[in-house]
């Protein structure tokens, strides 16, 4: 099986062999390409960026076809939904890559985010905020969680800001005479008016004092703060995957980004020259979702739509059209294996 995710900032594939009670991993691959650079301004994709996307989609081909994958299903997000050229692009990933791309709403995205997620959640504590920090947006979803029953849903919110739109609304770093921190504090304020109905919305006030909610958030944002926090010289999923921030390492992890500029971000590991732009952007959504929510501590997810797209293809639940069988050739229903248990019914 393979799963694609096509972000506004990445592209992201793995490639896994489906076990009785989940899959294995066997091959995976990452690039930033930078797909929605400049679409929040003219509202199309520039044929720079669909060049570097289109290479990158060739890569995730081959890998496909050299694995074997016979099961696959690749989706494109807030870039795509956004530009008005979009269906050029997709033509040009099926007649140049061969890759069948399917643009999913931002509802779809967010539950397959969280679906990716779920095996983290502490199945002891009744409620979730959970978010996907996405380069076009930001998905949030307000979950109840009871013994035995799979997480549910309770309400969900798509957020139009992520680290690319968002960085090219303020830029990357203060401007000659304004203190680096006003700058920050100006894009966290920003945020934070954004998703302040959302906040009013599920009420969650209460029952976060009472320390019946959990956070648990995906994206790299989070991972690479939780990089830093790990003093990692360089980034490892198996050590940052499933780890916790402390809200007050997130605020002083960020100011610190917040007063250098992006050469001095560059320089520390897990962020390096390719994030050192986007990087603040991300910190401010973060410290936004922080502050709105003081939960306190915060679970950090190195998985999410991909890791939701490979639960959807083993449980039957993907899209009928992603099938290339008929109905009665589906891989078997796995819904009672524990890995699973969250997937078909979230």
């Amino acid at each position: 099986m393979a799963a694609l995710d096509l972000g506004t900032n990445n592209c992201r594939l793995l490639i896994a062999r489906q076990g009785a009670s989940g899959y294995q991993v066997i091959d995976a691959f990452s690039r930033i390409v930078r797909l929605g650079e400049g679409v929040s301004q003219s509202g199309r994709l520039s044929l720079e960026a669909m060049d570097r996307t289109i290479e990158a989609l060739k890569i995730c081909s081959a890998k496909m076809e050299r694995r074997g994958v016979s099961l696959a299903r690749a989706v494109a997000t807030e870039a795509c939904r956004r530009a008005d050229n979009c269906l050029s692009f997709v033509d040009r990933a099926r007649d140049e890559a061969g890759i069948a791309l399917d643009i999913i709403t931002s509802g779809e995205e967010a539950d397959l985010a969280f679906k990716g997620c779920t095996p983290l959640l502490d199945r002891n504590i009744a409620h979730a905020i959970v978010f996907d920090i996405g380069g076009g947006s930001t998905e949030l979803g307000w979950l109840r969680l009871r013994p035995g029953r799979p997480p549910q849903m309770v309400a969900w919110h798509s957020m139009p800001f992520g680290v690319v739109s968002l960085t090219e609304e303020f830029g990357a770093e203060a401007a000659a005479g304004e203190p680096p921190m006003g700058f920050y504090r100006r894009m966290v304020d920003k945020v934070a008016g954004e998703l302040d109905p959302f906040r009013r919305a599920i009420g969650a006030g209460r029952l976060i004092s009472e320390g019946a909610v959990q956070m648990l958030g995906t994206s790299g944002t989070v991972t690479t703060l939780a990089g830093i926090q790990l003093g990692l010289a360089r980034y490892e999923r198996s050590l940052v995957d499933g780890s916790y921030l402390r809200f007050g390492d997130v605020e002083r992890i960020s100011s610190d980004l917040a007063k250098r500029d992006c050469r001095g971000r560059a320089t520390l590991p897990c962020i390096g020259v390719e994030r050192a732009d986007l990087v603040l952007s991300g910190c401010a959504i973060l410290s936004a979702i922080c502050k709105l929510w003081p939960v306190g501590t915060l679970r950090v997810a190195d998985r999410g739509v991909r890791e939701g797209i490979l639960m959807s293809l083993m449980t039957g639940t993907a899209p009928d059209n992603v099938y290339a069988y008929g109905d009665d050739e589906r891989p078997a229903d796995l819904t009672a294996a524990p890995e699973l248990v969250a997937a078909s019914e979230f």
